[in-house]
Parts: structure tokens; sequence; C-alpha cells
């Protein structure tokens, strides 16, 4: 049995990266040519010369909260803001509607989110039955699941959400091998059939998306007899990364490029360290340059065991948009990059709030490879120019801030 959805997945490191920045300036020059988005967004770049992960992170982040704007300011003439490259017709099979809203297109290519990768690498298998447990409305987690499934050569029991005992029934019934959904409903669904002596022991594999899965659940579910995978996917971007028999991590996805950056820049930061996850795709019809996901996440050393050769990541660690208001004042983890950046010597900075509610602290930790005897208080003074707030500054040893991606740090009782 072939261990691999296709040759893509064991190129050698340099030839993905070799082929990808090659497909890169293609794709930023079509991006600039077919959406009205990114002709404004890109104005004035040179396409041609985007052909390298630094000339690509000298681009803007375009993150989920500029689409909404864009969509809401232009959905008298176009609901989806000039993002999409498609327009109705035979080539845009379906539009969805995310929470926001958020419209989305549909191209009306194979596998059009790319998740048969994967399936594929969770042990899906062609002839077999995928219970598919994702809502059939409006939004488009079940049909993300249901190509990506066909794409394996699966067939699809359209189940949706709710109907529990039906969904126990159709199980029992029909003996699909698969399940795809969220963790919580397979809980639910496992958890029924066992009070009510119901056999859905066909069942011997899942992926499942929309949720976090805690170690302490995975466990739960292995204890049960099904084997559960994580998925990276959304409505935006298609597959982003998905998990391997190994377990270590989730491998990239080879239709989009991943990078890692300073929460509220768009500054990349070194492997291992916390930032925004900001992705790229290669998708001709909703081509997304450097979308901020607002999600947290790690690149990791080394490959995956399973012999999947492209990067990986931790997983989803949190949400990197820590926005709080301090004495009325809204203070953003870009503000804390800026107060950062002017500072050569300062290496990584972190803003701590404190206090009770009406009696805001705030104190700005910074890593500081030279500490001479003005920085405090310059540092100080850029903090009350940034935010318009005071704060104290606390010089600290290199290394010794969290690597966790937080910019921001909200320690107040509001007891």
């Amino acid at each position: 049995m072939n261990e691999f959805f296709d040759a893509l997945e064991t190129r050698s490191p340099e030839q993905r990266e070799r082929e990808q920045m090659g497909a890169l300036a293609d794709q930023v020059a079509h991006a600039q040519q077919h959406s009205t988005a990114f002709a404004e967004i890109l104005s004035g770049v040179n396409a041609a010369a985007v052909n390298s992960r630094s000339a690509l992170a000298q681009l803007p982040v375009t993150r989920k909260t500029e689409l909404i704007e864009r969509q809401k300011a232009l959905r008298a003439q176009d609901p989806f803001g000039g993002f999409s490259a498609l327009r109705r017709g035979p080539a845009m099979g379906r539009v969805f509607a995310s929470p926001g809203p958020i419209y989305e297109p549909e191209g009306a290519t194979r596998d059009y989110w790319r998740v048969g990768r994967c399936l594929y690498a969770a042990g899906f298998r062609t002839g077999e039955l995928v219970h598919n447990a994702f809502s059939y409305h409006m939004t488009p987690g079940a049909f993300i699941f249901e190509s990506g499934a066909h794409a394996v050569g699966c067939t699809v029991f359209p189940a949706g959400t709710g109907q529990t005992e039906q969904q126990l029934r159709a199980i029992t019934e029909l003996k699909p091998e698969a399940y795809t959904g969220t963790p919580s409903f397979l809980r639910i669904l496992l958890e029924k059939a066992q009070a009510e002596g119901v056999d859905i022991g066909s069942l011997r594999k899942a992926v499942v998306g929309g949720e976090a899965l805690p170690p302490s659940l995975r466990d739960w579910f292995t204890e049960r007899g099904v084997a559960v995978y994580q998925s990276y996917v959304t409505a935006d971007l298609g597959l982003v990364a998905y998990e391997t028999p190994a377990r270590e991590g989730l491998v990239v996805d080879e239709g989009v490029l991943v990078e890692i950056v300073r929460p509220g820049t768009g500054e990349p930061v070194p492997d291992g360290e916390v930032g925004e996850l900001v992705v790229t795709t290669f998708s001709k019809a909703y081509p997304l340059i450097r979308f901020g996901t607002g999600d947290l996440s790690a690149i990791l050393p080394g490959a995956c065991p399973t012999g999947r050769s492209a990067p990986r990541i931790k997983g989803w660690m949190g949400r990197a948009d820590q926005t709080t208001k301090v004495r009325g004042m809204f203070v953003h983890p870009s503000q804390v990059a800026d107060i950062a950046r002017r500072f050569p010597q300062v290496a990584r900075a972190r803003l701590v709030v404190s206090g009770e509610m009406a009696n805001d602290q705030m104190c700005l930790r910074v890593e500081a490879s030279e500490a001479d005897g003005g920085l405090q208080q310059q540092i100080e003074a850029a903090v009350r120019e940034v935010t318009k707030l005071r704060a104290q500054v606390e010089l600290v040893q290199p290394g010794s801030l969290p690597n966790d991606g937080k910019a921001i740090e909200d320690n107040r009782s509001y007891a």
C-alpha cells in the first residue's frame, strides 16, 4: 500500500523550496491581475521580484478583520470584497457564509480545499465509507471534507450535525470505517452508543477539526478503538497542515507557504519561536497572499518520521490578537513590537498588565543584550510616545521570557 498521497510529499526540502519560490512570483502577479483587493493591497509591488521568502516578508499581511471590512464595504457590488478571482458560473461551484459574515467561493476543481492529503495520511482509503458529521448548512465544513474524501476514493454519508439517534442507527446499519467532524460530537456518538448498547465499532479512524483536541480526549478515543487525527483547515485557505501517524506536530500542506511572524507585525521570527501563523496559498480561485490567520504556532525542527519532508508546525497554540484596554486606551501587540524595534539591543518584549479594575498597572519586560544606564529610561519614554500610557520597564536576561507568542499578558483581577 502506498504510504503517500502523491510524490509532492517526499520532495527534498530544497526541491520544494525551489519549486514553490518559482511559483510565488506568478501567484503574486495572478493576485494583482485577478483580485481587485490584492491589486490595491499590492499596488506598486514588482511581482517578478517576489521569488524568495525574504521578498515575501516585505509584503503586507492581510488579516481576517481587513477581509471582513472590505467585504462589508463592497457588499452591494462584490460580496467577496474583491478577494475572489472567480465569477459566478461553471468555475464557481458554491458560495458559503462563515461567521462575520464572511462569504467564500468554492472553485469547481477536484478537491478544491486539498483535504484528500490529510485524510490519506490518517489512513482513509478507496472504497471506505466516511460518516461526515460536519454541518451542511451555509458553512463549508462538510463540503470541504466531503470533497477530500472523494479525492481519496471514499464514499460519503452526509450525516451533518444533530439527530444523534438517527446517526447511530445509520452507523450500525451502514458500518462506516471513518468519521469526519468535531471531536466533541464524536465523543457524544460514542458515549450514546455505549449507554444504549449500540455497536458502532466499525468506526476505527477519524479526522477532526473545528475544535481543539487535547491529549486527554485523544487518549479517550484511543481507549475506545478510534484513531483520531487533527486537521488545520479553514474556509479561506483550505488545508494548512495535518497530523500523521507519527503524532509529532502537523505537516504543512504542499499547496501553501507558511510563515510565523511576530504578533501584530509581518516580521518572521526564528524557527521554534511562537508567533502568528501567516499563510500564502497557490489557489488561483482565491489567491490569498500573506493571510494572517490570527492563530499562534511555531515551526518544529526536522522532518516528519513518516518520510513527509514538508515543514511541520506545533499546531494551534492560541490566538495572536492580544489587544487589551488599559486605563481606557487600547494597547495592541503591534505597539509592543514597534517599541522593541526602536532599540537594536532589545531582542524581545512582553507587556504585562496587572492590578485590579480601575487600577491598571503596566510593566514592559524587555530582553536586552546590552543594558547601558539610559536604556530603561529611553524605553519608558518610547512606551509613553507609542501607547500614550506610562509603564514600568524591567530589563531581563535574553531567553528568559516565555516562548508562547504573547506580546501582551493580561493578569488583572476582575473579581
